[in-house]
């Protein structure tokens, strides 16, 4: 097995490592809200891969960001959300083009029915 082949090192093993290297280079805040952590509550700082790929861990943490479960849920929701979402085209808030015309013709009716 070389050294970047970790498709059989089960995934938490995996977590736990690069948690703990995230742990030692960031400070126990969240990276969105701010939030402090300590003691217990350091189980509620997550590490967040910013290209969403888990296996994407370079040892320079360039790809992990310390976030909250709240704001990681959020994150994660955005990320989902966007992938059902299609690109917008140039042009497309400018709605569809109209080329029936309600009123077309209605002075000529109105003449006529002077007429009549």
């Amino acid at each position: 097995m070389s050294k970047n082949d970790k498709s059989n090192i089960p995934y938490a093993q995996r977590e736990q490592g690069y948690r703990e290297k995230a742990l030692k280079m960031y400070p126990w805040i969240c990276g969105r809200c701010g939030r402090e952590f300590s003691g217990k509550r350091l189980s509620e700082l997550t590490v967040h891969h910013k290209d969403h790929n888990h296996d994407n861990n370079p040892e320079d943490g360039s790809n992990w960001e310390l976030l909250c479960l709240y704001c990681h849920d959020n994150e994660h929701s955005r990320y989902t959300d966007s992938q059902y979402q299609t690109a917008p085209r140039p042009g497309a808030d400018l709605g569809p083009k109209t080329t029936f015309k309600a009123f077309a013709g209605l002075g000529e009716l109105l003449d006529k029915g002077k007429r009549d």
